[in-house]
């Protein structure tokens, strides 16, 4: 006997994204605020002075990756029972990537599921951790790895929120920017190296521009089957490089922009980028600052992260490297030896 459950059902998820000064927010249930306390030593009261609910909760959280943990979830969850919110109560993730992610996964597991708007405070988060609904923790094999797809209700991108950033998170948040230039859009690529981001008005543009970008590859592919996994370009190598350092030396735009300089110097290997494109986005991301190399110790050691990776399947490695720069492609057919090899480049003392 078999007996069916027809669940067939269009669920619609669209949010806006406002990008500008922080609107009133008013909301009629409960409301608990995730944050840190770096964060709300900084911007937590011009957040309440515009949220308005009948009950709102403030949970802080250490700072850092390393506390972005199944242990630091249930503590989320342990105080969201305290203050007995309910299925139709929401949750805010007030700050950067970490929170974010954290937030997100705290909200699709909270009584199986509430609502949550993301309120991003970095640049990096601004223009990409905010947006698309990946949520999810860290754990002893890698990076992301527990998780859920749940979408937000809305994101706030307040570009004010930038001014108490430091330049090395800034310089993370650039790092992101410049991936989906390099992968989906050469023009926006080629303004970049032509405008400062901390001149006038060309940040917002460019986290308008870049914020844009992904939302396009969110429509197309919401849980990353195909397109989206475009934006992971620099995350393979980058993914490994938090795991060796167990994430206390880079912050995590610093290790994708490493990754990226990887990424490439394989692309030109296999001749999908010329030399003057690799050097090209090197010294885009270098005027911010960032780290371009890192001493691989152990390339047999190093190789064998990747398998962790959730892009990666069975005896496959899935990379995404850029095919000159606007495009991309998405393969797993590299052999081993030529992965190999450029990470022997990285070898030893580089950094």
């Amino acid at each position: 006997m078999t007996i069916s459950i027809n669940l067939k059902r269009v669920i619609d998820d669209s949010y806006p994204i406002h990008i500008g000064p922080l609107p009133e927010i008013n909301f009629e249930g409960k409301v608990v605020v995730l944050t840190n306390p770096k964060v709300a030593g900084l911007h937590l009261q011009t957040l309440l002075n515009r949220l308005h609910a009948k009950e709102v909760y403030i949970v802080t959280i250490p700072d850092g990756e390393q506390y972005k943990t199944l242990e630091t979830i249930e503590s989320i969850l342990d105080r969201m029972f305290d203050h007995r919110l309910n299925r139709k109560s929401l949750l805010v993730a007030f700050g950067g990537g970490v929170i974010g992610d954290m937030g997100g996964f705290t909200a699709s597991l909270y009584n199986r599921g509430i609502d949550f708007i993301q309120i991003p405070t970095t640049l990096l988060s601004q223009v990409d951790a905010s947006v698309g609904g990946k949520t999810g923790v860290n754990n002893r094999y890698g990076k992301n790895l527990i998780g859920a797809f749940h979408q937000p209700r809305a994101v706030y991108i307040d570009p004010s929120f930038l001014k108490t950033l430091p330049s090395r998170e800034f310089g993370a948040g650039v790092a992101e920017i410049v991936k989906m230039a390099v992968t989906f859009n050469a023009p926006f690529f080629e303004w970049l190296e032509q405008h400062d981001l901390h001149e006038g008005d060309n940040l917002l543009y460019a986290i308008a521009k870049a914020v844009e970008t992904k939302a396009g590859v969110v429509e197309e592919d919401e849980k990353e089957q195909g397109l989206r996994a475009a934006l992971n370009y620099g995350h393979t190598f980058g993914h490994v490089i938090e795991n060796e350092t167990k994430y206390e030396t880079y912050l995590h735009g610093e290790s994708v922009a490493i990754g990226m300089v990887m990424a490439n110097d394989l692309a030109h290997e296999i001749g999908l980028m010329s030399r003057e494109e690799v050097a090209r986005v090197k010294a885009l991301l270098g005027r911010y600052d960032l780290p371009l190399e890192y001493p691989i110790q152990d390339v047999e050691k190093f190789y064998e992260t990747f398998f962790l990776d959730k892009k990666s399947a069975d005896s496959a490695i899935t990379f995404i490297l850029p095919r000159g720069i606007g495009a991309v492609e998405i393969t797993d057919k590299i052999e081993a030896s030529t992965v190999k090899k450029i990470l022997t480049t990285f070898k030893g003392t580089r950094a």
